[in-house]
């Protein structure tokens, strides 16, 4: 039967370039994809775009593609990618500009836009799923609106003969999928099978997750080789089963654990995992480890599309002060609770307006806050942090301010001092009907 090999590159925007340029040297690969798109992503991309329209697409888009389009051609690999992020075409042109600098004449590289629905968005009444409220109470606060778009045009870009597929906001999965449709021409409304191929873009999207990668816990599950974590191969067949494996001898593991967290990972209901292309089922997957570094994953199924396309609306949230200072040596945590109750008192004698304020330990309770860390052994070293969301810059930088000042003006041996102030980037959701977003291809040639 014939199968496909795709690669996950990049599982989101900052990841390592290295493991990438392994698959595209050694994973006798068909695809490389980049995942490299989170919710917030999208909004901050926006907002570069709108202080400069040459930009918006992903940062490291001009290191990835330097590192992997050579090997790539070479070996025959087409990348799919969502680096483009607020700016595919800017982000095909750039792919261009650096196709030539290398001498790969003749490189087709697609731009897939139509995912940005702000102004349509914005002209309804949709719901905001996270507080029920509606879009339009947001007023200018709004900067972006993007749906994701599901595998229809990046199919349409592979049949135009494209090498690098470039878009914006897709469903993550749809990045995987859509070489599977186009390879083995799955029809539309094929349910099971796209179901299997959104399973396998669900396993691969998150690159290093499945190699080992937030998955190691010393002395629980234990993982080898993390400083050079090897990123997965999918080979998927035509009926969409797949076998996730890696390149020999790359750092990390692929086992039946790794699989299964992954499968679950980020996924409310495994029976109703809703994607722009279909329903997919996940709830009567199995797995077997079927050699070293290698899992079989099978019975993955699908329902109709809901019609319906998920949104991110990106929005001026608040802006947010921090101060952090240390304290080491005895009564270092003594000292650091005092430096909090002197911050506090002093935002308040001062009358900062923050509508949320948080004083932490980090190291201490931080994370699970005081009650959790109540009895806990008495630290050597701590680190104080005090921040608050505030309705100004102005206002937000008080607040890293009064922790500074703890240098002359709080317990002794106050070290290291830092502050911040800075506009929060916030997003919230709205579902839309699908025909909202009309997204179309773009092609050019290096």
């Amino acid at each position: 039967m014939k199968s496909i090999r795709l690669g996950a590159g990049a599982g989101y925007a900052g990841d390592r370039i290295e493991p990438a340029v392994e698959l595209a040297e050694h994973g006798a690969l068909d695809y490389l994809v980049f995942e490299c798109l989170a919710e917030r992503t999208i909004a901050l991309a926006q907002q570069a775009r709108l202080r400069d329209p040459a930009a918006g697409y992903d940062p490291l888009l001009e290191a990835r593609m330097r590192a992997v389009l050579a090997p790539c051609r070479r070996n025959g690999t087409r990348i799919v990618t969502n680096m483009g992020a607020a700016n595919p075409l800017a982000a095909a042109e750039k792919t261009r500009a650096i196709a030539r600098d290398l001498g790969l004449v003749g490189l087709k590289i697609a731009a897939v836009i139509g995912d940005d629905v702000l102004e349509a968005v914005g002209a309804g009444d949709y719901e905001v799923l996270e507080t029920g409220g509606r879009v339009r109470d947001l007023g200018n606060r709004v900067i972006s609106a993007n749906a994701y778009l599901g595998a229809g045009p990046i199919v349409e870009a592979l049949a135009r003969g494209a090498d690098v597929v470039v878009t914006g906001r897709v469903g993550d999965p749809a990045l995987f999928l859509a070489p599977l449709i186009h390879a083995f021409g799955w029809a539309d409304d094929d349910w099971d099978r796209l179901g299997r191929g959104t399973l396998a873009g669900h396993l691969l999207e998150c690159a290093g997750q499945i190699t080992g990668g937030y998955f190691a816990d010393p002395g629980v599950k234990d993982v080898a080789g993390l400083s050079r974590l090897g990123f997965p191969i999918g080979i998927v067949t035509q009926d969409g089963d797949i076998e996730i494996t890696k390149v020999a001898g790359s750092g990390g593991q692929v086992t039946l654990a790794t699989c299964k967290e992954q499968l679950l990972y980020e996924v409310h209901d495994p029976a109703r995992y809703l994607q722009p292309d279909v329903v997919a089922d996940f709830s009567h997957v199995t797995m077997e480890a079927v050699g070293p570094d290698r899992v079989r994953v099978t019975g993955g199924r699908g329902t109709p599309a809901t019609g319906l396309l998920k949104v991110s609306v990106g929005l001026i949230d608040s802006y947010i002060g921090e101060g952090q200072i240390s304290y080491a040596g005895p009564g270092a945590a003594a000292r650091g609770r005092l430096a909090l109750d002197i911050v506090r008192e002093r935002l308040d004698l001062t009358g900062v307006t923050a509508s949320e304020l948080r004083f932490d330990l980090i190291g201490v309770d931080s994370l699970h806050g005081p009650g959790r860390a109540a009895g806990a052994p008495e630290p050597y070293e701590v680190r104080i942090r005090v921040a608050g969301r505030c309705g100004s810059l102005g206002e937000a930088a008080r607040i890293g301010n009064e922790v500074e000042t703890l240098y002359t003006n709080g317990p002794a041996g106050g070290g290291g001092a830092w502050k911040s102030a800075r506009e929060v980037v916030g997003v919230v959701s709205v579902l839309v009907p699908a025909e909202l977003a009309r997204p179309s291809v773009r092609m050019i040639e290096a």
